[in-house]
This record gives structure tokens, sequence and C-alpha cells, in this order.
């Protein structure tokens, strides 16, 4: 079940792997983060859109982190041969 959530980690057969599941973990993580950056400066100045949205954007930007942070733990897990 977990290959289908987080394919990439699933690559981390030798330290080569893991260090390109980190950098694909890490550029997600820098792209989502700079789009919500984007959409939350585009509409920060609408009062009460701009706050619902931003709300929202935090909420998608916690998600991101944690399924970054995950990919990356299981990515070590896959190297450590703790999970198949």
């Amino acid at each position: 079940m977990l290959k289908k959530y987080f394919p990439v980690s699933f690559r981390a057969k030798d330290v080569v792997g893991l260090i390109v599941s980190i950098l694909i973990y890490f550029v997600i993580g820098l792209v989502a983060g700079l789009a919500i950056w984007l959409a939350t400066a585009i509409t920060g100045w609408i009062p009460v859109v701009g706050a619902i949205i931003g709300w929202l954007l935090g909420i998608v930007s916690t998600l991101v982190e944690i399924y970054s942070t995950v990919g990356i733990v299981i990515a070590v897990l896959v190297l450590l041969k703790v999970v198949k």
C-alpha cells in the first residue's frame, strides 16, 4: 500500500537512490511552498477571501510538508531494508 502513495521512496535501494529520493521530495516541498507563497501574495490583499485562502493554503502547506517528511523516512527505511 505504501508503494501506491510513495513510489519515489521505494527506489532507494542504495545510497544514490536515497539521495535522489530525498532531492525529489525536497523539490516537491520547494515547488509547493513557492506556489503557495505566490497564491498567498496574490490573494492576500483581498480582506475576507484572502484570509480564507490563506488559511486553506496553510493546511495544504502542512500536508505537503508531512508528505515529504514521511516519504523521506520511508526511503531511509527502504534503504535499511525495514520496509519492503
